[in-house]
């Protein structure tokens, strides 16, 4: 299969150096755009410095070199685009697709949800107050395809559900500027864990409202603990050995359900990835976390 049309990526947020549930969603990403003569590129989502290690960006980045998981373009780092940002920011709330919100989540809580201070039809704030800005959804039944799930439905509550896309704190969030780089940049395809699945339906009214098409969607099964929780820093999931790249890969493709040969798991990073390349096959993931 050639499209070279395909463009997709892989976007980390920077919490920790690289572990293995990551580096399997890195692989799925890599392999989907390899396997289609498509372009592949990583995105670094950095906008919480709070949370963020000053040490991981670098770590992960060297992770994904070490294992041969290299991008067509230069790493975009998010935050280096504020300004895209806060340009979708004003865009939406010209074109009335956002608002500015000052409830608490204990006064949400509090009115099961809803704002108690009408926020969506409010014209001023108080002045005294922090306030984040929410896309305002509408109320849709939502159904795609999932290339690996198949046919996909959410039903998204207008009030109730609208995402924060600028923090009280003046942090930008994810829910914005994953799509707005996803457009930036012309992706066409995302993989990613399915640990994201729930936000879909969300972020392809966010894509319509700033003018352009959602891509296609591949989720993956999210890695698992032995204790059943997703690997991640908070569940304290080990640091990948770059040391070991080809180990490393043999059991991602092994998570993946791509069957490598065994003589694979001692040969080089190259012959590895290039076998993975052309023999990926989406539909052998299996569609339970391991």
């Amino acid at each position: 299969m050639n499209n070279p049309q395909y463009r997709g990526r892989f976007a980390p947020s920077p919490t920790g150096p690289l572990h293995f549930g990551s580096l399997v969603t890195a692989l799925a990403s890599f392999l989907e755009a390899r396997s289609q003569g498509g372009q592949w590129f990583i995105r670094v989502e950095d906008l919480d410095p709070l949370r963020e290690p000053p040490e991981a960006t670098g770590q992960i980045l060297a992770s994904l070199d070490a294992h041969g998981l290299l991008p067509d373009e230069p790493v975009r780092f998010q935050s280096r685009r504020h300004d895209a940002y806060q340009d979708a920011i004003e865009r939406l709330l010209g074109n009335g697709y956002a608002y500015r919100c000052q409830c608490s989540r204990k006064e949400l809580h509090a009115n099961d949800g809803r704002h108690p201070h009408h926020c969506r039809s409010r014209k001023t704030i108080d002045d005294d107050r922090p306030y984040a800005i929410r896309f305002a959804l509408e109320d849709e039944d939502s159904h795609w395809q999932d290339q690996l799930l198949g046919p996909q439905h959410q039903t998204v509550k207008a009030e109730l559900d609208d995402p924060v896309i600028l923090r009280k704190e003046g942090f930008y969030a994810y829910q914005l500027a994953v799509v707005v780089d996803d457009i930036n940049q012309g992706i066409t395809d995302v993989v990613r864990g399915s640990d994201l699945l729930d936000m879909t339906a969300q972020q392809q009214q966010i894509y319509r409202a700033l003018g352009s098409c959602p891509p296609r969607w591949l989720h993956i099964p999210v890695i698992l603990n032995e204790q059943g929780q997703k690997l991640s820093k908070q569940t304290h999931a080990p640091a990948l050995n770059d040391e070991k790249p080809v180990s490393n890969l043999f059991r991602a493709l092994v998570a993946l359900g791509q069957n490598p040969p065994t003589h694979l798991a001692t040969g080089s990073l190259e012959s590895l990835l290039e076998w993975g390349r052309k023999n990926w096959q989406r539909g052998a993931i299996h569609l339970t976390s391991r």
